[in-house]
């Protein structure tokens, strides 16, 4: 994978010494995939967990949410108890 390409991508600039760190990186990170994915895995059930987890929710409960006024304390830009973003169009 072309590290300069992703890095273009997420709008990232690398220098010359990062892209190459991060090759020899990613290019360890597929070694290892390479070694899982030569493993026999028949018989084993695919998991989320490594031990089994099972309704982990909280109950849903009423509670008094936060005051307008506290959650827009931070805004840099508010009107009629909204904060105001900048338009991003490309």
């Amino acid at each position: 994978m072309n590290v300069e390409y992703v890095a273009k991508l997420a709008r990232i600039d690398l220098s010359a010494q990062e892209i190459e760190t991060y090759q020899n990186q990613l290019g360890s990170v597929l070694e290892h995939m390479d070694a899982i994915a030569s493993l026999n895995l028949d018989g084993i059930e695919p998991t989320a967990h490594a031990s089994p987890v099972f309704n982990v929710l909280r109950k849903d409960e009423i509670k008094p949410s936060l005051p307008v006024e506290d959650a827009l304390s931070n805004a840099p830009k508010k009107a009629n108890d909204l904060i105001l973003m900048p338009k991003i169009v490309e």
